[in-house]
């Protein structure tokens, strides 16, 4: 007789609530909605901003110059870009009504649009920034009526192809890592010294020993604790600027249409649809991928409420002069190497994007943890991404049918992007912004290809053992309902 479960894995065996979290039949929550001591919670929702904050500020860094913005107006739209992922995370974490995957998931800037970005506000200062800020809100807004269609794609989302997307998810994250690791900037005379990538070894050899030698939740923040020790290391090494502190002032609010009304083209409109509809499409993976990993399986009620929070974000943000938002696949990976799932920690850390947002001078602090320092981290933090993907495939029935072709295609194409980076050069630019995403292009060959492969021609068959052709088994997944 099987044991009385302490709580429901699958939060979709039972209708949703609006809000409400779900509980088993002992009233003991979920890991996901559960609430931590308040220092524990600071700490590890810290621990979330210290992963993400390279990530959230780096796309204002590359938009604001190009469009002709000033250093001080440039840091303006960095505070603005970390308040508006506070709040974007806060709607995925928290939510409302049917808008959230209340999952703990993280919101923040999308490189996805700094390209099309750069290439509608080129050298136009202030009008280049509006133009941008009324693509973004429409685009947006299509996003977030699109979302309750978009979500039911999840059904063509097996594991065959969701171990694909995560896999590829953690392996396109790591040369970001790898250039963080040697300093990030390719125009500095220090990119890739011995200096820098010693600084990143050193971080990646503190966090695996922390891992190792610590326990309970001195463990679950190896990483935090990793970033603090590797940027203490840092200091008399000479590698850590205490510039931004200096000219940081002591609070600035992201005053609203700092940079004129949003204006509105039909060119930047289209642009930034596209992007929308890729980072719905990564926003979707990212959520299978955090939903396994957290044991609560993203269903297509998740999935809707997690665009529509990524949409719903995405139009707020340019109000206080912020980018689109989408999901932070780094942050996945701190949820599967730390085990805490849960979701106010999560939000814990939206309030504190927030609050730097509010307080350049708080934001600053951050940015003292030197790139390589967080590359080093990152190194761990990404690895495990992958590693879910590769935990995932191995379930995904590879034996059968052409699912090994499947997985070998779409790996193949989504690495074209990272391994030659100017493979696509001759291509229209509206087409790159989905060509130079390996996640978006494995996504759709490893869709398309287990359409073709194990749906078109057979009726949803199943194999001997009751497994579909793309790896989900229905028995198990019954049990895993059930216990």
């Amino acid at each position: 007789m099987a044991a009385t479960p302490r709580f429901r894995d699958d939060a979709s065996a039972t209708p949703h609530t609006d809000g409400a979290p779900e509980t088993a039949p002992s009233d003991r929550k979920h890991p996901v909605d559960e609430t931590l001591p308040p220092l524990k919670m600071f700490t590890s929702g810290l621990q979330h901003v210290a992963a993400m904050y390279a990530g959230v500020v780096a796309p204002p860094m590359i938009v604001g110059p190009a469009v002709g913005l000033s250093p001080k107006e440039t840091a303006f739209l960095m505070g603005a870009s970390l308040f508006t992922a506070g709040i974007a995370t806060l709607l995925q974490t928290l939510g409302f009504w049917r808008i959230g995957a209340r999952l703990p998931f993280v919101n923040g800037v999308s490189f996805a649009g700094v390209t099309p970005m750069v290439a509608i506000g080129k050298d136009r200062g202030h009008d280049g920034i509006a133009v941008i800020f009324g693509a973004i809100i429409v685009a947006s807004l299509l996003g977030f009526v699109l979302a309750p269609y978009f979500c039911k794609l999840v059904r063509f989302f097996p594991p065959v192809v969701t171990g694909t997307v995560i896999t590829l998810i953690g392996v396109s994250l790591l040369p970001v890592a790898f250039n963080w690791s040697q300093g990030g900037n390719a125009t500095a005379h220090d990119y890739g010294s011995t200096t820098n990538i010693t600084m990143a070894a050193v971080t990646l050899v503190i966090v695996l020993a922390l891992r190792k030698l610590l326990r309970g939740f001195l463990q679950q923040i190896a990483i935090l604790l990793g970033l603090i020790i590797g940027t203490l290391i840092a200091i008399p090494v000479g590698i850590t600027d205490f510039g931004a502190i200096k000219n940081a002032d002591a609070i600035g609010f992201p005053t609203p249409f700092h940079f004129g009304a949003p204006q509105f083209e039909i060119a930047a409109i289209v642009s930034m649809s596209i992007v929308m509809l890729v980072c719905m499409t990564e926003s979707t993976a990212d959520m299978l991928a955090l939903g396994k990993i957290v044991d609560r399986p993203a269903d297509e009620r998740t999935i809707e409420g997690g665009l529509r929070a990524d949409t719903l974000g995405s139009a707020i943000s340019p109000l206080f002069n912020g980018f689109m938002c989408s999901a932070f696949a780094q942050n996945i990976g701190l949820v599967a190497m730390t085990k805490v799932r849960s979701r106010f920690v999560v939000a814990a850390g939206g309030g504190i994007l927030i609050l730097l947002g509010l307080v350049p001078v708080a934001a600053s602090v951050i940015a003292l943890v030197p790139l390589p320092v967080l590359g080093g981290a990152g190194i761990v933090l990404f690895g495990s991404v992958a590693a879910s993907g590769i935990q995932t495939l191995a379930g995904a029935a590879l034996e059968k049918g052409e699912n090994a072709l499947i997985v070998a295609a779409a790996v193949g194409v989504g690495l074209i992007p990272i391994a030659a980076p100017d493979f696509y050069h001759a291509f229209p630019k509206d087409l790159l912004v989905v060509l130079d995403s390996g996640i978006s292009t494995g996504c759709v060959v490893a869709i398309v290809l287990n359409l073709a492969f194990n749906h078109l021609g057979r009726k949803a068959d199943t194999d001997e053992a009751g497994t579909a052709p793309g790896g989900h088994d229905p028995v198990k997944a019954m049990e895993v309902a059930a216990h």
